[in-house]
């Protein structure tokens, strides 16, 4: 399952064939006509994404977007609203009240689908990054957010960057914050220089007829760098192309402007863009900073049991409540008191660092890695499938057993290996299983693995 999509439209016609196309995509569909039907429907489940007319029974997109960003459940909700015509005025009035993505009629399905799909991979990061924010308030440890400040950082990059000056300097006349232009090949000077400690905040990559596909190689290139993954990417169209476009935002863009360069419109994309960078920055940095004294473990850097449990607990519901699969991995080193009775706990130690740095660095940031025992980890995807899960769980076996691990006094590198019990919760059904009852099932499974021989992945056969 995709995601949950709420189309708000009073034409029965239009619910109708966005519902087929949207099905057709494996996303679940609830429908309504009004502001008051989707008031009510909000109230009963939580979507990953609404859709609306611009003109609905009982107001408008506009007054929808407006009453959505004034709750706190659905202050983040990705609203995506639909006009019947290509007028500039309307696009400004629905991105001024918060919507944030405009197609018009008629709808080409690649865009719409590639528009969706975008949306509801951010929603699903940010839902996992407000998660982490949420366990850390729980515990007592996160301070309150500080307001949101409109200033930062924005590169406009194009093949030809001179008409890039009269863009930023009309967009320095509406946004307090620093722009820069550059062409595509010194784009990355802004990453790569030594004097520059913080990556920019925002993209802007103008994609013009000539080379398209340099504008889509520079936008893989910043979502893959280590110093940009997190920098939000507006890609304007000189020129329509909804294939393109369709493109750029499944490559990871986190905003498209097909219709050219506006300076409002522009401002009004780059201020969103902005805020929900520095919303997320805030809520990495509690993770990262305000946690790591109390719940994090000092020989790997990893989360510990403390903060881990009621974060598994927290995955768990919300799979319960999306009904979303979620992966409970339950990692052991195999023989790893011979390890220490073979080459002193010193060398012990440093494999256990190293077997930390390899599952952090290939695992996605929204996953949990936790060390929960002397040599056992914990690892939990959220919105994982089976065939994710075990995919990765082998990977990682296949990470640590096939490099060997150097030593910290200059010796022999030595192998070690790993089991993984794996289980999967937050399927729909009326068998839930809780958070312990995974981790049982996983650490069954792990048993199995043992008994199967060590450096190996076995699921629970619950799940199975």
């Amino acid at each position: 399952m995709h995601g949950k999509i709420l189309i708000v439209d009073p034409i029965a016609i239009n619910r109708i064939v966005l519902k087929v196309k949207l099905s057709a995509a494996y996303y679940t569909v609830i429908q309504a006509t009004s502001i008051a039907e989707a008031r009510t429907a909000l109230e009963r489940s939580q979507p990953d994404v609404v859709i609306s007319s611009a003109q609905l029974l009982d107001g408008t997109a506009s007054d929808l977007a407006t009453e959505l960003r004034n709750h706190p459940k659905t202050s983040d909700l990705p609203i995506i609203a639909i006009e019947c015509c290509d007028d500039q005025d309307a696009r400004l009035e629905l991105l001024g009240a918060g919507v944030d993505a405009i197609l018009s009629t008629p709808l080409n399905d690649v865009l719409l689908l590639a528009r969706v799909c975008s949306l509801v991979r951010s929603q699903a990061s940010d839902s996992e990054w407000r998660l982490h924010d949420d366990t850390s308030r729980a515990l007592g440890f996160a301070e309150k957010q500080a307001p949101f400040v409109q200033n930062g950082t924005a590169v406009m990059v194009a093949n030809n960057k001179k008409p890039l000056t009269p863009w930023a300097e009309k967009l320095g006349e509406l946004l307090p914050i620093k722009i820069v232009i550059a062409a595509v090949e010194e784009a990355l000077d802004h990453v790569e220089n030594p004097k520059s400690e913080i990556a920019p905040d925002v993209f802007v990559l103008v994609m013009d007829r000539a080379e398209p596909q340099k504008i889509l190689h520079l936008l893989v290139t910043l979502k893959s760098h280590v110093s940009t993954r997190h920098s939000q990417i507006l890609v304007v169209q000189t020129h329509m192309n909804q294939k393109l476009g369709a493109q750029a935002l499944d490559m990871g863009a986190n905003d498209l402007m097909p219709h050219g360069y506006h300076p409002n419109e522009m401002a009004l994309r780059i201020s969103a863009l902005l805020k929900r960078k520095q919303l997320n920055d805030q809520m990495r940095a509690t993770v990262r900073n305000g946690l790591e004294a109390a719940v994090s473990d000092p020989l790997t850097g990893l989360h510990n049991r403390r903060y881990a449990m009621p974060h598994l607990d927290r995955i768990a519901r919300r799979a319960h409540e999306t009904e979303r699969p979620f992966a409970v991995m339950i990692v052991d080193m195999d023989h790893f008191k011979r390890i220490n009775d073979t080459y002193g706990h010193t060398a012990g130690d440093a494999v256990l660092g190293e077997v930390a740095r390899r599952l952090r660095e290939n695992l996605r940031a929204i996953d949990l890695i936790a060390r929960i025992g002397g040599e056992e980890f914990l690892i939990v995807l959220p919105s994982a499938p089976l065939i994710n899960a075990q995919n990765a769980a082998r990977r990682l076996c296949k990470l640590i057993g096939e490099t060997l691990f150097l030593m910290p006094n200059g010796g022999k590198p030595i192998k070690a290996t790993i089991s993984i019990g794996l289980a999967i919760g937050g399927t729909a059904g009326k068998d839930i299983k809780t958070a312990h009852q995974l981790l049982d099932e996983a650490d069954k499974a792990l048993y199995d693995a043992k008994m199967r021989g060590r450096n190996c992945v076995k699921l629970s056969r619950p799940a199975a």
